[in-house]
């Protein structure tokens, strides 16, 4: 198996995955069509299968122009957003290319988001983020904490493949959430390593997330403590401690 991060605008990657001792190639969350075409060309490689976690503009952007170039199939949610898209995927497993993945309905970011699991990977779009977690476009806040929750359930193992470099910003605010968390301070200083090196931070590891990733911890009081410090109205309970956090990071300008 070969994963490769294709940098795609300002800070999105599209994954490149090709399965071992098999041709299969597939594409997960093209916005651009230009540098996939470029990977694929350099490397002598035609995609088999193209995966959309989500309708947003970066995430399908480059969908149509390469389902006609390569005539290889679309999946990816049920709304009629998703461009060229052959087959509509719902919670389950999926067959693929003789692979067999996991398909999880993870709602909050977009009612209609998905991410998908094969092997120890987590492709989960802008659901959640490398130290943190997506904004609250057309769900709630209850639900994107309930899609966190069903994807916490995975092994500590499972490589995080989300859709953008913001692994620096999130772990600045998830400094200011828990400032005595050392797990949080390293990790801070070494993705600052990476960034100035010009490598990417991702993927990260569930196992790295439940440590350091306040949007995974909202059950815990010392994450509870530091919102209602913010936000003193909230209840000490987790789905409020996350909304109250989900607010507060869309306000922190750290």
């Amino acid at each position: 198996m070969s994963l490769t991060l294709i940098p795609a605008f300002r800070d999105n990657y599209i994954y490149l995955l090709t399965l071992p001792q098999k041709p299969g190639v597939w594409i997960i969350d093209p916005g651009d069509a230009a540098p996939v075409v470029a990977e694929l060309s350099r490397r002598g490689l035609r995609p088999s299968a193209i995966l959309c976690t989500h309708h947003h503009a970066d995430h399908i952007g480059g969908v149509a122009e390469l389902a006609a170039t390569y005539q290889c199939p679309v999946l990816g949610p049920g709304a009629s957003r998703i461009p060229a898209r052959t087959e509509a995927l719902r919670e389950g497993t999926v067959h693929l290319d003789g692979e067999e993945m996991t398909v999880f309905e993870v709602p909050g970011h977009t009612l209609d988001h998905l991410a998908f699991y094969w092997e120890d990977l987590l492709f989960c779009g802008d659901t959640l983020f490398a130290g943190g977690c997506g904004r609250i476009f057309e769900g709630d806040a209850a639900m994107l904490y309930a899609s966190l929750q069903k994807l916490a359930q995975l092994p500590d193992a499972t490589k995080i493949c989300c859709a953008h470099e913001y692994t620096l910003a999130n772990l600045h605010f998830a400094a200011e959430v828990e400032p005595d968390n050392g797990a949080i301070g390293e990790r801070l200083e070494r993705v600052r390593r990476q960034r100035e090196a010009g490598q990417p931070s991702l993927p990260s590891t569930l196992g790295e997330e439940r440590l350091s990733n306040p949007f995974l911890r909202c059950h815990l009081p010392s994450v509870q403590h530091a919102v209602r410090a913010v936000y003193p109205d909230t209840a000490a309970e987790s789905v409020a401690t996350f909304a109250a956090l989900r607010r507060w990071k869309d306000g922190f300008r750290g």
